[in-house]
């Protein structure tokens, strides 16, 4: 697909416009790697995720950037000269025989009522549809809500292993409880042994989707795990990058869903 000669989000990814959702994350974690959450550029390539990664988003972008396109391509069609017409002359009406009363074509008609449905079928999509105000505060308090969740739910101390995994189940959904527990029982055979602790602590994170309905929205932390156990009694600092997805349930987000994988060095 050709693009206009501004600056787009797949310029500011670095990405070909066909590329998949798998490019378009790797593009996208490679691009906020070393930002600060604070800085500008962090929220500006997070917003270009969220759109791209979006389908329906993604494919209303696109739709946009082919007609700003189409906008700047010149009319191929060749300028036509017409001999100029001869007015009408007028016709007697009951006012007199040079009163003329002007009836609109019939095309004019026409395109004005289309161009009146189109406006009341937009009115009324932009008023069911939330602000983006209110999306942004959403996707901001699912965020502010994973970070306070991936702490004490990958978090755990070999002593206190009940304590942390009824701790954890509170920021977890119903369904995904059962998930969690299945893993935290891999956890409870095998830390008491080695007597290890893993404490987490948030580096960055970022939106990376967020649902139609506003009550999904997938998070990216960068996490480290200061470990120790009866072997290692200085902590050995491991890099891991967690995916949340958070649903809203009754006005809290909850974890539904959690990915974890190691950061290369």
């Amino acid at each position: 697909m050709s693009t206009p000669t501004g600056p787009n989000w797949y310029d500011l990814l670095d990405v070909d416009h066909d590329a998949s959702d798998t490019e378009i994350r790797a593009a996208w974690k490679t691009a906020i790697a070393d930002l600060d959450p604070t800085d500008r550029r962090f929220r500006v390539y997070n917003r270009a995720a969220e759109v791209l990664l979006d389908p329906a988003r993604r494919a209303a972008y696109d739709a946009e950037l082919a007609a700003a396109q189409r906008a700047e391509e010149p009319d191929p069609t060749p300028a036509v000269t017409r001999e100029p017409e001869t007015a009408p002359e007028p016709r007697p009406t009951a006012d007199g025989p040079s009163s003329q009363r002007w009836v609109p074509a019939g095309w004019l008609l026409a395109g004005l009522a289309v161009l009146t449905a189109l406006m009341v079928a937009a009115a009324v999509y932009f008023w069911t549809q939330p602000s983006d105000t209110s999306v942004e505060e959403s996707t901001r308090a699912a965020q502010g809500a994973a970070e306070r969740a991936v702490v004490p739910v990958l978090s755990y101390d070999a002593t206190t292993l009940e304590d942390d995994q009824a701790e954890a189940r509170g920021f977890l959904t119903s369904d995904y409880r059962a998930e969690y527990d299945k893993l935290f029982e891999v956890i409870k055979q095998n830390a008491p042994s080695t007597e290890t602790k893993v404490d987490v602590e948030v580096v960055a994170s970022g939106i990376v989707r967020s649902g139609s309905e506003n009550d999904r929205v997938e998070i990216l932390l960068f996490v480290n795990r200061p470990t120790t156990n009866k072997a290692q009694s200085e902590p050995v600092v491991y890099k891991d990058q967690v995916t949340l997805t958070m649903e809203n349930v009754d006005g809290d987000w909850l974890i539904d869903d959690m990915l974890t994988s190691p950061v290369a060095p």
